[in-house]
């Protein structure tokens, strides 16, 4: 499945402790628009339920664990992020649903555009319909 990849963020620490620093077109391989961040989501609880058109983002599960699934349209893959130095990159037209929270999980999210809801598909429907049109 195309549209997502996994990347290893450069932890930089000592014996005080560890950092990781995000650069806009460094190692976030896009411009920073948008940083918004998931938290206190309660157990049992799936979000996300869309797909955008054009956006890119980065997810970082900056404390705690939560999964991904990602569809394509034809295959699903589950990605599980349990490490603020494991980002996950997002493009392309691909459904998303998160879950399996931990009751620590804060999950960030970095975009490269500002928020537009005509971006969004929210309804599975209108996702494959987007799908089937541009032959994915």
């Amino acid at each position: 499945m195309n549209g997502y990849s996994l990347i290893d963020l450069r932890i930089i620490g000592d014996e005080n402790g560890s950092l990781i620093a995000l650069e806009e077109n460094g190692n976030v391989p896009f411009d920073i628009k948008r940083v918004y961040y998931i938290f206190n989501t309660k157990v049992g609880v799936r979000r996300g339920f869309h797909a955008h058109l054009k956006l890119r983002q980065l997810l970082i599960c900056t404390s705690g664990s939560c999964t991904v699934l990602l569809d394509d349209g034809r295959k699903k893959v589950d990605v599980k992020l349990d490490s603020p130095s494991k980002g996950l990159i997002i493009e392309g037209l691909l459904w998303r649903e998160m879950y399996d929270f931990s009751p620590d999980c804060v999950l960030m999210v970095l975009a490269d555009e500002h928020y537009r809801e005509e971006d969004y598909i929210r309804n599975y429907d209108s996702f494959m319909d987007e799908v089937q049109k541009n032959g994915i």
